[in-house]
């Protein structure tokens, strides 16, 4: 029975090296190590009273458009953290947040868990949808966020080698809208302890987002009125630690 269990384990190992899988556990560097990097960033050191939302998986079809109509009533900007499939397909939508002064980011072109275990298909999810943005946004994205927001060594630097600093949330602000907790749960999330330099997890896509839609307008009114105002990830960046993009990515707020 041992040698058997012995001879399973050996044909698992043999099937991954002859498919190219590179299994990597989880990162075994801790979040303090990987801030001060300066490639991995959860938040935002700032004194300044701004703050960073993000919206993954879309665009969308229904949601996006309905997303940026309130941003841009409150003259808010935000990150998009795309599914290249999901551009491919809405081009329309990806020119509009472009023109609106929005910022596009890669959240790999399938969104398939599949990349957390090699880093060829990673780099080519990465590739093929920043090839998708410049060919309709006109610029490479400089960010990247892991599909579910997880992350390992692999991942990580398979991301910094092509050039891509990785973005993930804040603690206190994953407001779990794609669970659809209820439109107040989703506002009191953000709005009840909202600090300077957060990143803020919303959903456009993947899903029904009617109630992110609804705890937007709120959210948005709250924090306009403790004066707070909503950049892109990349404009925090550069106004609270000066990090200066690759000259070969143009970003919107330049």
């Amino acid at each position: 029975m041992k040698f058997l269990s012995l001879v399973l384990v050996y044909l698992i190992l043999l099937f991954n090296l002859c498919s190219g899988h590179n299994i990597q556990a989880a990162s075994n560097k801790g979040r303090i190590e990987l801030e001060k990097s300066g490639e991995v960033f959860w938040e935002v050191k700032t004194k300044e009273k701004m703050v960073a939302l993000t919206f993954d998986d879309g665009p969308h079809p229904l949601y996006t458009p309905q997303i940026l109509d309130t941003l841009a009533k409150y003259r808010a900007k935000a990150t998009f953290f795309v599914i290249g499939a999901h551009a491919a397909e809405y081009p329309y939508i990806i020119k509009r947040q472009v023109d609106e002064g929005h910022e596009i980011a890669n959240h790999t072109y399938n969104h398939n868990y599949r990349l957390y275990k090699n880093a060829n298909y990673l780099k080519n999810e990465l590739k093929k949808t920043s090839n998708t943005i410049q060919s309709i946004a006109g610029y490479q994205p400089s960010l990247f966020r892991p599909v579910g927001g997880y992350y390992n060594d692999l991942i990580i630097n398979t991301a910094v080698k092509n050039d891509y600093r990785v973005i993930m949330w804040s603690w206190n602000h994953d407001t779990k809208d794609w669970r659809k907790p209820g439109v107040n749960k989703i506002i009191n999330n953000v709005i009840s302890d909202t600090r300077p330099g957060d990143i803020i997890l919303l959903h456009d896509a993947g899903g029904d987002r009617s109630q992110t839609v609804k705890a937007l307008d709120k959210i948005l009114a709250a924090l306009q009125k403790k004066g707070y105002e909503c950049v892109t990830v990349s404009e925090m960046l550069y106004r609270s630690k000066a990090i200066l993009p690759n000259p070969t990515q143009i970003l919107p707020f330049f």
